[in-house]
Parts: C-alpha cells; structure tokens; sequence
C-alpha cells in the first residue's frame, strides 16, 4: 500500500505544479518564458520526487513509465494495475487543487484564451499540429519513447550513474517537453492527460477530451516500443 500511496503522491504534485505552472505562465512557443518554465517544472517535479518517493515505489508517476517496467519484467501485473488506479487518482487530486486555486484565487489560465470561463487546465491538444492525429501520435510515440528507454537505462542494474539517476530522468523529461510543449503540450503520460481534460470538460471545454485518446494510446505505444527495444539491447 505504501507503493501505491507514493505513486498517489508524486502524480498529483506533477500534475499541480507541472500543469500549474502552465496555467499560470501559459505555454506558447512563441514567446519562450511560459514554454520554458512549464519545461522545468515537470522535468524539476521529477527530480525531486524521484529523490522523495523512489526508493518507495520507483517514482513511476505514470501510467507509460509502469507500462516499460512491467514489460522489462520490473513489476507484478497486480502492482502494474494497482500503481495506475493510483496515477490516476493523484493526477485528478492535481487537477482538484488547481481548481480550487485557479477558481477561489480568479486566477487567469493561461492555457486557455477564455481564462476560467473555459479553462484549459494545462490539458494537451493537437493545436500545435493542426489538428493532425498522426501528427500528434507521432510525437508522442518518440517522445515517450526517448523517455521511457532513458528511465529503463538509468534504472538497469547495470548502470553506472551512481546517486544521479533522478536527475538524469527528470533533465530528459524537461529536453522532451521543450520539443512537444508546441506540438501537444507534451502529454508522455496517459494520466497527466486524463484529468486535466475531464477538469477542462466539467469547465465547458470539451476540445482536450475529444483528442484524449490519442494521449493515452500514444504514449502507451511508445512505452511498449522502448520496453521491447530495451530488452533486446540489453540481452547478453
């Protein structure tokens, strides 16, 4: 139970301080500030939780990331389900904070021109790629893909990277938000996704829950691909 309280915890911070920070400095690409301290915060989320919650339950805090260690032979099938029932429960935690602060504080969401009145909850989209879901697949398979087969690289036995595992994971997931903020707004996780456009939907913007599924399929495909190519290359 204490794994799966950990994965609660580290989700709904990535979510609250993540997603917040988007929706308080906004995420266009074209003006840099918002995109790159959205960037941070996820990839700084990461780093301090994997420090925190770890050593307790691995510091998976995604439904993509238990995915790759489930394949690699890391985790029992139980623990795989159980870990994300509790992402999920976390990132909606997450989403319920910031609704609390963004509506109580009338607080502007940046990530949604309308503000509250049609808050976007920093929820992910395919405006970036015109409304493309190939397009919008396509990054969020190699995005996920980088990062899963990074966390399984640092995390092998075999590595050598000593106490530094934690931020090497989180740098990765700030180097793959600065190239997918613009594009989907950087989803490499089906439950960071799923709340965030069920928030935005009880909100009145239904537009992130009609792409949602390409968020949760997507990042699962590539977790899959990542697990399936690691074990190859790591087979003696």
């Amino acid at each position: 139970m204490k794994k799966y309280i950990a994965e609660f915890i580290g989700t709904c911070v990535l979510v609250t301080l993540g997603c917040g920070t988007a929706m308080l400095v906004g995420c266009d690409a074209v003006n840099g500030g918002g995109y790159i301290l959205t960037a941070l915060a996820f990839g700084l989320v990461i780093v301090g939780m994997a420090y925190c919650v770890g050593n307790i339950s691995g510091c998976h805090i995604n439904p993509a990331v238990s995915l790759g260690v489930l394949i690699n032979g890391g985790m029992s099938v139980k623990d795989f389900f159980c870990y994300i029932i509790a992402q999920c429960l976390g990132a909606f935690a997450g989403s319920g904070i910031l609704a609390l602060i963004f509506s109580f504080g009338n607080v502007k969401d940046m990530t949604s021109p309308e503000g509250m009145t049609l808050a976007g909850f920093g929820a992910n989209g395919l405006g970036g790629v015109n409304g493309s879901i190939l397009a919008g697949a396509v990054v969020e398979v190699v995005l996920t893909f980088i990062f899963v087969l990074t966390i399984l690289g640092v995390t092998s036995k075999k590595a050598a990277h000593g106490s530094f595992g934690g931020l090497v994971i989180g740098l990765t997931l700030t180097l793959v938000h600065i190239l997918g903020i613009g594009l989907t707004g950087t989803s490499v996780n089906p439950a960071r996704s799923i709340a965030p456009a069920v928030f935005a939907a009880i909100n009145g913007n239904m537009a992130p829950l009609n792409s949602l599924w390409v968020f949760i399929v997507a990042p699962l495909v590539g977790a899959a691909l990542a697990a399936g190519i690691y074990r190859l290359l790591e087979k003696e």
